[in-house]
């Protein structure tokens, strides 16, 4: 008993022992089209990954015939040969259901033909201002994926034409190989003109079905576009509230003409925690949590609370904020969002310290799907001990910010720009002077080379106070340059104005110019040169009569799911207000 055992375990052993196959690769074909043939093959990826049961290697091999063929057709071959023979038999006429023990060898040969160009190309009828692909044309390769985008363009057009039912009707496609051309003929079919219908909610929400009308705002009665339903999701992503949102049109119109939308919701988890870090070497650490609840009473509302702490293990001291919010979207108007906020700051700066508490109330205002704008009101009270003694600030406030973001990516942007500006009249109470305060920030993105290799960045900053001394303001109200978000290598807040006497205080306007260098390494390792300079003026005009220090360093990324790991060292290149190597550690880039 005790051999037959042996014996069998021996056999099992052998048979799953089996050999992986070889793959030889032969075509006539250029190297570029070479590559995306090898590229597309499911029998090269099997050998690769060392596959070696049967009937997985014969459902590869018979699905390449279809692969091999549609590469060669997006590529404009119309009139290929192409042969995969299984240890010497044809692929195509071997049976899943009868298998060889074990496959040795797969011989790919592939002869791509002559390449087709565009004969005739007619798709009609066509919207006004339709714009077909360039390069779908008489004369141009014959990519057939160029007869796709042909056809999604002009469907897309009737779409916006409110034509939303528009489909094809008829297609034909002539291959003429004499001629080597390829004759495309599309027939569309407009279908009627319509409107926009009623908006019906599915899904797992608890938000109430006025409220979601309500916030979507779907122009109901109005000219179908699909840039309504696209700006009716982002209203929804905007509350932060649902996990998915999905938008799916009607089957049919309605007797009158309209189309009705269907919005499937599912709710986000009500409440979430998160956390953040940062750290450098002369402002120390710095650590940041909030905790949120969605959808706090059924209306897409969210309560938020955020808590600070910086300075930590620094040369300067620590500071410490703690905010909340309110928000309640679609209050008052339907394009309006409730702002409820209130902070509390301990500052404890080279120059100052600082406890001060703000509350305000405000909206947001729908203005476009890249912007937006905030207005509001708001009280803000500070006891201030600095260099000219020991103060109190009141101040009635009303500050009112506006926003453009075109960036493709909030954390690593490529391309695209972002601005945004902050315009604060303050009115004082209790002897507190008045005055306006303004601030704005641009950025620009500009990628090139090959797979977008390297980025430029650039970015300017403005600030300025007008109608109050600088004497005459809260310090935390003034502008200050060093440190992470200014000029990178300069100690933190190190360039401010001179008092005399070895007093010192913050200053009424604010120059900050940035440029950075991004490169790929490899994989998700990017490295990065950059250029920080900043001016600090004791006038309203930004520049004048400023004082100016700069600095400059290297750094290097590592591209994560939730942003790039930010590494930088710098080190001052001019002024007098530092010296030494900073280092930068955080998430997300500089700017």
């Amino acid at each position: 008993m005790l051999q037959i055992f042996r014996l069998t375990t021996a056999f099992m052993v052998c048979a799953t022992a089996a050999q992986a196959f070889d793959v030889r690769f032969e075509t006539s074909a250029g190297e570029d089209l070479t590559k995306r043939l090898r590229g597309a093959s499911a029998v090269i990826e099997a050998a690769d990954t060392d596959v070696t049961a049967p009937e997985e290697i014969i459902a590869a091999v018979q699905s390449d015939y279809r692969a091999l063929i549609g590469t060669l057709y997006r590529e404009g071959y119309y009139g290929p040969q192409i042969s995969i023979r299984v240890d010497g038999r044809e692929g195509a006429s071997m049976s899943l259901v009868s298998l060889p023990a074990q496959i040795n060898t797969v011989t790919i040969e592939v002869t791509p033909g002559p390449r087709f160009v565009f004969g005739d190309t007619t798709i009609a009828p066509l919207a006004r201002g339709t714009e077909l692909p360039e390069d779908f044309r008489r004369g141009e390769v014959a990519h057939s994926y160029l007869v796709g985008e042909a056809t999604d363009a002009a469907i897309e057009s009737w779409r916006e034409a409110s034509h939303a039912k528009a489909q094809p009707k008829d297609q034909t496609v002539i291959a003429d190989h004499p001629t080597q051309t390829l004759d495309v003929d599309v027939e569309i079919d407009p279908g009627p003109a319509v409107t926009l219908g009623r908006l019906r909610f599915a899904g797992t929400t608890t938000v109430r079905e006025s409220r979601l009308a309500r916030i979507s705002n779907l122009a109901t009665g109005s000219a179908y576009h699909p840039e309504k339903l696209d700006l009716v999701t982002k209203r929804l992503q905007k509350t932060g509230t649902f996990r998915s949102i999905t938008l799916r049109e009607a089957d049919t119109l309605n007797d009158d003409g309209s189309l009705d939308i269907i919005a499937t919701l599912v709710d986000e988890k009500p409440r979430r925690f998160g956390f953040g870090a940062e750290l450098s070497s002369l402002e120390g650490g710095t650590l940041s949590a909030y905790w949120m609840h969605r959808n706090l009473t059924d209306n897409a509302d969210r309560l938020r609370f955020d808590g600070e702490v910086s300075g930590l293990g620094g040369n300067t001291g620590v500071d410490v904020t703690v905010s909340t919010s309110y928000r309640r979207p679609a209050t008052v108007t339907r394009k309006t969002t409730l702002v409820l906020g209130a902070t509390m700051e301990h500052l404890d700066e080279p120059d100052f310290l600082s406890d001060s508490g703000e509350f305000t109330l405000g909206f947001d205002v729908e203005t476009s799907p890249n912007s937006t704008f905030y207005g509001g009101i708001g009280y803000r009270y500070s006891e201030v001990e600095d260099d000219l003694g020991y103060r109190n600030f009141s101040h009635l406030i009303l500050p009112f910010e506006g926003s453009r973001d075109t960036r493709d990516n909030s954390l690593n942007p490529t391309q695209g720009t972002y601005f945004e500006a902050e315009i604060m009249p303050f009115v004082g109470l209790d002897d507190s002077a008045s005055g306006v305060r303004v601030f704005a920030d641009g950025r620009g993105y500009l990628s090139f080379g090959g797979d977008d290799r390297f980025t430029l960045a650039g970015r300017l900053q403005l600030g300025s106070i007008s109608g109050a001394e600088f004497t005459e303001v809260p310090p935390d109200m003034l502008f200050f340059s060093g440190g992470g978000g200014t000029v990178r290598g300069q100690p933190y807040q190190s360039l401010d104005v001179d008092l005399g006497g070895g007093n010192e205080t913050g200053g009424s306007s604010f120059v900050g110019l940035s440029g950075e260098l991004r490169a790929k390494v490899k994989g998700n390792i990017s490295a990065v040169g950059f250029y920080d300079l900043g001016g600090i003026g004791t006038t309203a005009l930004p520049g004048e009569d400023a004082e100016w220090h700069a600095g400059a360093g290297l750094g290097l990324r590592y591209n994560t799911g939730f942003g790039p790991i930010r590494f930088d060292l710098a080190a001052p290149v001019s002024g007098d207000t530092g010296d030494g190597i900073q280092i930068y550690i955080g998430i997300g880039q500089a700017f």
